[in-house]
This record gives structure tokens, sequence and C-alpha cells, in this order.
């Protein structure tokens, strides 16, 4: 397996900046030169990502992103130490036109094999944050919308979809066969990103032009609607209904949070190992 972008001046790889305390970690500023980063500015918004997926899967972020000052060459800093599954999360939410980024999730992808992980890009873990989003997004929505006069949301949602679908959400769950309350957990990440505008900018349109009743309202969501269709059309080639089904984002989550538990099994027994050689 090949291993992660080596320094060239050193030839040293992943496997070499492990540190370990009783616990095995990574410092994050050694990571961020590792893939292509030059300042822990830009570095930071990654591994902020990365933090938002692990309290998406339910996992303590604590136990895997802990800041730290640590002094480096002769000044103290703030980093952080990173287990190997936020070293996982941080590198898959890279930016792969980078060439140490594209390199370091192959070698992810290859080495989170043995512990049953099958993604193979940073698109499902995009699609995690990306769901979670649009849920709040909708919550945000309903809140405005009913504060400027909907009394039946189940129509000025509807009017959404009719905007940027063509048809209901009942009509498209059943155009792709799965169930209404499922339509969300099968897009994939272009889809979702749409949906999330199209919540977003409706929300930010009826603020603005201080939009009222229930008419109105729907009109304004089926037209934002409408825009974000042809949005995609246009950078797309293909409608919305036409954009392919994703594995289930339900089944992408328990992927991996059994992943982590295997990395932790590992990592646990490795340690076990090491104290019975002492």
């Amino acid at each position: 397996m090949s291993d992660i972008t080596k320094y060239e001046e050193s030839e040293m790889s992943f496997e070499d900046f492990k540190n370990d305390n009783g616990t095995s970690f990574w410092w994050a500023s050694d990571l961020m030169k590792m893939v292509g980063y030059t300042d822990m500015k830009s570095f930071k918004k990654v591994l902020d990502r990365a933090t938002k997926a692990c309290i998406t899967l339910g996992i303590n972020h604590y136990d895997n992103f802990r800041a730290e000052m640590r002094e480096l060459n002769g000044e103290q800093i703030q980093d952080f130490k990173l287990s190997r599954f936020a070293c996982y999360l941080t590198v898959m939410n890279g930016d792969p036109k980078k060439s140490e980024v594209a390199k370091a999730q192959i070698y992810f992808i290859e080495l989170t094999r043995r512990f049953e992980l099958y993604l193979q890009n940073n698109e499902d873990i995009e699609r995690l944050l990306i769901r979670d989003e649009v849920k709040e997004g909708n919550k945000s929505l309903s809140s405005v919308a009913k504060k400027a006069g909907v009394t039946d949301y189940a129509k000025f949602q509807n009017a959404g979809y009719r905007g940027l679908y063509n048809m209901m959400n009942w009509e498209l769950a059943r155009h792709r066969d799965i169930q209404i309350d499922e339509l969300i957990e099968y897009m994939g990440r272009t889809e979702l990103a749409a949906n999330l505008f199209r919540i977003t900018q409706t929300e930010e349109r009826i603020k603005n032009k201080n939009i009222t009743g229930q008419q109105n309202l729907e009109q304004t969501h089926y037209d934002v609607g409408r825009e974000v269709r042809r949005m995609v059309e246009k950078n797309t080639g293909k409608s919305p209904e036409q954009l392919p089904i994703e594995k289930k984002i339900p089944e992408i989550h328990k992927e991996l949070k059994s992943g982590y538990r295997k990395m932790l099994q590992e990592e646990n027994e490795m340690r076990k190992s090491k104290r019975k050689k002492k």
C-alpha cells in the first residue's frame, strides 16, 4: 500500500509522524504540511468540517480533535492532536484538487478497507454534512414561512418541489420508487446542495421582500425552485429529477461509526501488545 506524500527532505511518511503518549495521535500542523496546505488558517476550515462530520456521526469530537498549545521552532502555537480517525475525516474533507490531498485520500481509502470502510471519495462525507444543513434549513424556513402567514405548510413545501422537480414530493418518491420520508437520504451531493440553495434562498427572499400570505409564499417558493432547476440543468445537463440516487445516507453513517469502533479496537489491541512486550 502506498503511503501518504513523503517530505522530499526527509522521506518521512504519515506513519513516521505518529506520536504516542499512551494513545497514538498526529499533530494537525504536521498533517497540514503533508497534504499541501501552507498555513493553519486555511487548514482550520478543513479541520472544522471534519469536526462537524464527527459530531454528525455522534462521535465524541473531543476524543479525536484535541486543541493543544505546542512549542514549535521555539514558539508556542495553537495546534491539535488528531486521532487516526480524525486524520481520515480531515483528509477526506480536503481539497482533492491538491495533488497531496488526492494522494492522501487514496492512501486512506486503501487503509480503511481493513476497517470495512468502503467510501471511494469525500462526496459521501459531504452528503452527511449537507443533509444535516438541509434539515436545519427546513426548520428555519418553516419558522419564517409560518410567521409570514403560511397555514398549509405541506402545500408551501410542495410549491418548492414543483418548481425544482416539476412534480410534488410524493410524485418524486414514486418516480424513484422510494419512501417519501427517505427522499433526502438518497440524494447525491449536487442534488442536496441544490435543495439547500432552494431552502436558504426562499427564506432570504421572504425576509428581504417582506412577502406574506399563503398564496404569495407558495409562489415565491415555486419561483426560487424554478430558478434552481435552471441552474442544475445548465450545469449538469440533467433535470433534477434525472439526477441519480446514491447510497442511502444512514448506511454511510453506520459504516463510518463501525469503522471508527474498529479503529479504536485495533488501537487498544496494539497498546495491550506493547505493554506485554515491556
